[in-house]
């Protein structure tokens, strides 16, 4: 199964998880911040390449995502995470190779930066 495929499968436990480790107070603000412009970016209709382009449309969306989800994964607490996963911690960690695999063309630096506890 390719990487999206199966990124794409896990999207709605993704999504969940997402919003409800959100609200949970132990989360560093800056990844507060970092999920909260993803969003925005997400469920904008201004992209860097336009939803309406068939495939290519969908690909900033789907690297932005794993860029959110790779960095929180390897950034925030796993404890915490997995508090809101609802699958096994195999499956996180498979969610979590394939969001690294996905967004490797984002610098490891930045995504600490954006994700990392105590900042």
């Amino acid at each position: 199964m390719s990487l999206v495929k199966s990124f794409a499968r896990a999207l709605p436990e993704i999504v969940r998880t997402l919003v409800r480790i959100a609200t949970d107070p132990a989360l560093p603000r800056v990844a507060k911040l970092a999920l909260g412009a993803a969003l925005i970016y997400l469920l904008s209709p201004l992209d860097l390449l336009p939803d309406f382009m068939p495939v290519l449309g969908w690909i900033d969306d789907v690297l932005i995502g794993a860029v959110v989800v790779d960095g929180v994964l390897s950034f925030v607490d796993r404890a915490l995470l997995l508090r809101y996963w609802p699958g096994s911690p195999d499956s996180l960690d498979k969610i979590a190779r394939v969001a690294r695999v996905l967004s490797a063309w984002v610098p490891r630096r930045l995504k600490q930066r954006m994700f990392a506890p105590g900042r």
